[in-house]
């Protein structure tokens, strides 16, 4: 657990002129002086706007190996800087997610930091068939160690857990959100919701937890000033949305299709180059992935959004955007969507002859 330290802790965070990252070093600096002295805003470029008082801006790369220097007088590093951007070239992205990690926590302790706040996803726990209803922190993960932000997020656990296993300091506490959304947030699982239909696979039943960007950021900064101990926590408001309920809140008819064909064809658009994401990550609107924050509730955190409102916030941020398979489409886009609706007719129909030459 982060100590009290006399005069105020230094907190340092990194991604800082990001949206997670901007809004909780506002939210540290907005602390009395006597429980954050100062904040160190970190990020590769320099903020647009005007910090406030009792806050420093630093420039770095997380895989800047000298890290060390830029966290030197920090007691605590909030880990924020990724790239999570759909589409983003993915060893470039693993670069930046994986090895900024494994950066950043050598970096603090060669600085001696006592405590390390890093974000991943609750999309750790895989999302499978025959996941309990809800996950518990104890849960194993069974994500797949793949190319996908899933799989970086894996990765980056398993940095954590060795140094844990290891006994080495300082003290490291991974938040869990589930699906993040509100201002800045962007994924394959909120274009989801910009489709014109909702996917879903016949015979599943779909839960659906939104956990709002600034619900988030109060939780890094219950972690960082201390309230919440090392370890792993969820991070979600209590309870969960049906298919149905998000379907009439989102206004969206439902596009029904059996597993195998869903698969099919989501393997067909991603080789071609189609969609954003590997059909691994079809699973999350599949099956049951939906988490418990006893644990954060008990530390003191109480959600502003509920997943009704988070689920509306984000419909009204994405209006005006339309996505098919992930992929936002423009009038620009209007080949490239034709194309990956040519592919995923030629899976589906390529699909149900096998299917029906299986059955003569």
């Amino acid at each position: 657990m982060t100590p009290t330290v006399r005069g105020g802790l230094v907190v340092a965070v990194t991604g800082s002129s990001g949206a997670l990252g901007a809004g909780v070093v506002r939210r540290l600096a907005a602390l009395p002086p006597s429980t954050v002295r100062r904040v160190v805003a970190v990020d590769t470029t320099p903020s647009g706007s005007p910090w406030p008082d009792r806050v420093v801006e630093r420039t770095a790369d997380v895989r800047d190996p000298l890290l060390s220097l830029v966290l030197e007088d920090a007691h605590v590093v909030v880990h924020l800087a990724g790239l999570h951007r759909p589409g983003a070239d993915p060893d470039e992205r693993r670069a930046v997610n994986v090895r900024g990690t494994e950066s950043i926590l050598l970096g603090a302790i060669a600085a001696g930091a006592s405590h390390v706040v890093v974000v991943t996803s609750a999309m750790v726990y895989g999302a499978l068939p025959d996941n309990p209803v809800p996950l518990t922190e104890e849960a194993p993960l069974r994500a797949p160690r793949d190319r996908s932000l899933v799989g970086d997020f894996v990765e980056i656990e398993r940095l954590v857990e060795q140094l844990r296993v290891a006994r080495v300091r300082p003290e490291i506490t991974v938040l869990r959100p589930t699906t993040l959304v509100g201002p800045g947030a962007d994924s394959v699982l909120t274009r989801h919701f910009e489709a014109p239909r909702l996917l879903v696979v016949r015979g599943s039943t779909p839960r659906w937890q939104f956990c709002h960007i600034e619900d988030l950021q109060d939780a890094c900064v219950l972690a960082a000033t201390g309230r919440i101990a090392g370890g792993a926590v969820n991070v979600t408001p209590p309870g969960w949305l049906t298919q149905h309920e998000v379907q009439v809140r989102s206004g969206r008819l439902p596009l029904e299709l059996p597993a195998s064909v869903a698969t099919a064809v989501a393997e067909r658009l991603h080789r071609a180059g189609l969609t954003l994401a590997p059909a691994s990550e079809l699973a999350f609107v599949i099956h049951p992935w939906v988490v418990d924050s006893t644990r954060l509730h008990a530390a003191g955190w109480r959600p502003a959004y509920d997943h009704a409102a988070g689920l509306d916030a984000q419909l009204a941020l994405s209006a005006g955007h339309t996505a098919l398979a992930g992929r936002r489409v423009g009038i620009e886009d209007a080949t490239r969507a034709a194309a990956g609706a040519t592919v995923a007719l030629i899976g589906t129909a390529a699909v149900v002859r096998r299917a029906r030459r299986r059955r003569r």
